[in-house]
C-alpha cells in the first residue's frame, strides 16, 4: 500500500535563487516568489511545512508598475497615535525604500502564521545588483512569462 509523502524538517532540501526584478511587473514577481518561498514549486510540497527555498531579489528599484500606478497607488501606515496616519505614494516607494515596497507585495501573499512569518525570513532584497550571498552559490532563476 503506498502512503503519501509528508515532507518534515529532516527531509527537506533548500536551494538558493537569485531573481533579477529589473523591468519585472511588481505583482507578477511578488505571487512567483511568494510561491517558491511557499515550496509549491516542488513536488515534495507539504501546506503545514516550510519546504520553500531562499531567494534574493536583486535590481529593485527597477520594477515596473503598470498603468497610473506610480501616481496612484498608496502606502499606508499608522503611528498608533491618534492623527498618526502616514501615506507614501508608490513612485516615493520605488525612490526611497525600493527593498521595502517588494517585501509588502510578498508578505501580502504569505500566509498570515507563525509558518508565514518563517517563510519571510528566507526572503533577501536588494535595491542594485550586489548581494552578500555568494558564499551560498545561488541559482538565477528565470520567471515564467
Amino acid at each position: 500500500m503506498r502512503t503519501t509523502f509528508m515532507a518534515n524538517a529532516n527531509t527537506i532540501e533548500r536551494k538558493w535563487y537569485v531573481v533579477d526584478a529589473a523591468g519585472q511587473t511588481l505583482g507578477r514577481l511578488a505571487s512567483e516568489v511568494a510561491s517558491i518561498l511557499r515550496g509549491k514549486h516542488k513536488p515534495t510540497y507539504t501546506p503545514h511545512v516550510d519546504t520553500g527555498d531562499h531567494v534574493i531579489i536583486i535590481n529593485a528599484s527597477k520594477i515596473e508598475l503598470t498603468g497610473n500606478k506610480l501616481n496612484d497607488k498608496i502606502y499606508y501606515r499608522h503611528s498608533q497615535y491618534p492623527g498618526g496616519l502616514k501615506t507614501r505614494t508608490a513612485l516615493e516607494m520605488r525612490t526611497n525604500y525600493p527593498e521595502k515596497m517588494l517585501e509588502l507585495a510578498i508578505k501580502g501573499m504569505l500566509p498570515k502564521n507563525s509558518l508565514g512569518r518563517q517563510m519571510f525570513k528566507k526572503l533577501h532584497v536588494y535595491a542594485g545588483s550586489e548581494h552578500p550571498h555568494q558564499a551560498q552559490k545561488p541559482e538565477v532563476y528565470e520567471l515564467r512569462g
